[in-house]
């Protein structure tokens, strides 16, 4: 999930992510921090990249299923 974090904001580094640990509130901090937006704006920047995560996932899962 780290590199997805890293691929998505790449302005924070290893060790921002790293430090994050899957802490949303820290994540938004970060990105606050990096991109100078409003947490609130951080906060649905990491709510619609969870939402398009979570699509691929089904997606991908939907593909298994029919496979099988």
């Amino acid at each position: 999930m780290s590199g997805g974090v890293r691929h998505e904001w790449g302005k924070l580094t290893h060790n921002d992510v790293e430090q994050i640990k899957g802490d949303v509130e820290m994540l938004a901090g970060k990105i606050e921090e990096r991109y100078g937006v409003t947490k609130a704006e951080a906060r649905r920047q990491i709510e619609q990249w969870v939402s398009k995560v979570h699509a691929h996932q089904m997606d991908q899962s939907d593909g298994d299923t029919q496979a099988n």
